[in-house]
């Protein structure tokens, strides 16, 4: 019988502050499992009724395979079953069933079942005698590694005889005349070799729970299978140092904070009902007690992370640092390009855990209109966005930010002290999303309650103290990356264009505000903010490098066709350099004189008018329609800008 799943509202509550304790994790895990299985069920189903999907493997064996496993050793094959790695491979294969997803040949990945299956067995120790799909020789083996048949390999997907016995596996090609040579190999304790590829575990603490990290797995991308890409040994090297020092950057108890308060409210459901519990009043965050578990954001358990996979490859022109990304299918689970240091492999994981707590929360309640229109700002992204990927955005920064918090005045975590910045800058930038999605979304019941907890944590987050120059540079940096995303995204519709180029010509009335177009997509250019990059330590910053660099910009204008989707960033300008530095006179100068070199430059516009308004904090208004600014000077050379300014930024002109 079906029994409706009750989330306490307190734990609701927890969470929607961007935090969890244990026990609100917990639950969003359980979550997690109830659907897990219900979806391993629609696939069941499926394959019962079209069994010629599953290739040359038979779903009745394949299946009491996995129950037999469960028999023996309870919970082992659930726990497999309910992992990342089943997660990201089911979701696959139901998409490939609902023609959403390509991939290889269908009995391929519907066929991964029985490799499920296969280490259901090995798991607890009992037999199993099935077809597995291999790809170019290789048997994937979720959350075990790769084996390798040797000898001549098997092109493309071909079947292959696995068969089980106490821990041991024993594979063999079911084509004859391949030259494949038949494997046995104990995967549970073999060494790395030639032919078998282990996966990597990290612990978390020695003796403790140990997190892979997985550079085999087929399915360890977001959706579509990708081949195996090993790590070489400096690389895990790096990676299990980088752990570890994260692990204890995590672990360690930062200063105490203002604990919120806590009254009667359930939270109000939408398919998932909440048991009733206490909400929150206003607040950041709780404070660590002895005994009971820690619920403030930015707070990360290293335990709850269940998979790292070590981003697949590298861009064009280098390496991919900063990059990171998680699927709701995959709970726990993250793709990490290689940090720099452990402070940054920290920060990531705590972002892509709220990914996926958040995601779990969805599959419980459903928060907002599935609007994807995108024509939204998000403050860390050059694109428009949908108001789901605001949601989320918002929930990860709430995070990040309140890691950031944890980390101020911690020399040991942040020896270059950037935690003051970063932390003004995150909650910034969140409360501007929390703000948008308060207004412009359709929220439900839960997620009018989710974000108003985020923004309860935010604004009480505002009213904290933090290093004067800091949060100017923080603001700047906010300010900057928003006038330069409406120059590129944003234009005034041709009545309010036409009208604001005659009264500044004329003197006549300024035309008032209209609601912007937004540029279609196909008009759009890549970019990336790196003038806001510079605000994190201006006194690193070096005009000369910066000239050198801008000349390399130079040239790489002059095609722009081979810049890849995500590009390593661009050399920051010699105005850039003098903008974040404190020179906004020179800065100003600086822009107007490399217009000549690039008329038509939002850059160049945004950080001149960045300038201008540093000069004359009472024209700060150019900066609410930035666009209004570039309709009016369109066409014209940087002689008309300051009029141009001073006309828009005129008392009782409509901001």
């Amino acid at each position: 019988m079906h029994v409706p799943i009750r989330m306490p509202g307190h734990w609701f509550d927890e969470l929607a502050t961007g935090g969890g304790s244990v026990e609100a994790i917990g639950f969003l895990a359980q979550g997690e499992r109830s659907r897990r299985l219900l979806l391993i069920g629609e696939l069941l189903g499926r394959l019962e009724e079209r069994p010629t999907l599953l290739g040359p493997a038979d779903l009745g064996a394949v299946w009491r395979t996995v129950e037999e496993a469960e028999a023996r050793k309870p919970g082992s094959a659930e726990e497999l079953l309910t992992g990342p790695e089943v997660g990201s491979w089911l979701a696959h294969t139901l998409r490939r069933l609902h023609g959403t997803s390509v991939g290889p040949p269908l009995w391929v990945d519907t066929g991964h079942l029985a490799a499920v299956a296969v280490v259901a067995a090995l798991r607890a120790g009992t037999a199993a005698d099935l077809v597995v799909p291999a790809r170019e020789g290789a048997v994937p083996l979720p959350t075990l590694g790769l084996a390798r048949l040797p000898g001549s390999p098997l092109l493309g997907f071909q079947p292959v005889r696995a068969r089980v016995r106490e821990g041991e596996l024993h594979l063999a090609a079911t084509v004859r005349g391949t030259g494949a040579i038949a494997l046995t190999v104990r995967p549970l304790t073999a060494p790395r070799s030639a032919v078998w590829w282990p996966t990597h575990r990290l612990p978390v603490r020695p003796g403790g729970p140990e997190v892979s990290l997985d550079d085999t797995d087929p399915y360890r991308d977001l959706d579509r299978p990708i081949p195996p890409r090993l790590l070489t040994r400096r690389e895990l090297a790096t990676w299990t140092r980088l752990f570890t020092e994260a692990v204890a950057l995590l672990d360690a108890d930062p200063a105490p904070v203002p604990a919120p308060g806590s009254g009667p409210d359930p939270a109000p459901g939408s398919g998932t009902t909440p048991a009733s519990g206490p909400a929150p009043a206003p607040g950041s965050g709780a404070t660590r007690v002895s005994g009971v578990s820690d619920t403030r954001p930015g707070t990360l358990r290293p335990e709850e992370i269940r998979r790292i996979v070590p981003w697949p490859g590298r861009l064009p022109n280098g390496p991919v640092e900063g990059l990171s990304a998680s699927t709701a299918d995959a709970f726990g689970s993250m793709v990490v390009a290689e940090p720099p240091n452990a402070a940054a492999l920290a920060e990531t994981m705590v972002h892509e855990f709220q990914h996926s707590k958040l995601g779990a929360l969805l599959h419980l309640f459903a928060m907002l209109d599935d609007d994807r229109t995108e024509e939204h700002y998000a403050p860390w992204r050059p694109d428009p966005r949908h108001l789901p990927g605001l949601l989320h955005g918002a929930y990860a920064f709430v995070g990040v930010a309140g890691f950031w918090r944890d980390r101020i005045g911690d020399r040991t975590a942040d020896p270059l002290d950037l935690a003051p910045f970063r932390f003004a800058l995150r909650r910034i930038q969140t409360r501007t999303v929390l703000r948008t999605l308060a207004t412009r979304a359709t929220l439900t019941g839960p997620g009018r309650r989710l974000v108003a907890g985020l923004t309860r944590t935010v604004d009480g987050w505002v009213r904290e103290p933090v290093d004067g120059a800091a949060v100017a540079r923080a603001r700047a940096a906010a300010a900057g990356h928003r006038a330069e995303w409406r120059l590129r995204h944003l234009r005034c519709v041709e009545e309010e264009r036409a009208g604001l180029a005659a009264a500044v010509r004329s003197g006549a009335p300024l035309p008032p505000p209209r609601r912007p177009r937004l540029l279609p997509a196909a008009e759009r250019t890549h970019w990336q903010d790196v003038r806001g990059a510079l605000y994190l330590r201006p006194d690193a910053a070096d005009a000369a490098d910066a000239a050198d660099a801008a000349d390399a910009a130079d040239a790489a204008d002059a095609a722009p066709d081979r810049v890849p989707d995500r590009a390593p960033d661009p050399p920051s300008l010699p105005a850039d350099v003098l903008l974040v530095q404190g020179e906004a006179a020179s800065a100003r100068e600086a822009y107007r004189e490399r217009w000549s070199a690039t008329p038509g430059d939002p850059h160049l516009l945004a950080g001149w008018l960045l300038a201008h308004t540093a000069l004359h904090p009472g024209h700060r208004r150019l900066l609410a329609r930035p666009e209004r600014f570039a309709a009016v000077v369109e066409g014209e050379g940087p002689e008309v800008w300051e009029r141009a300014a001073y006309r828009l930024a005129a008392p009782g002109h409509p901001a």
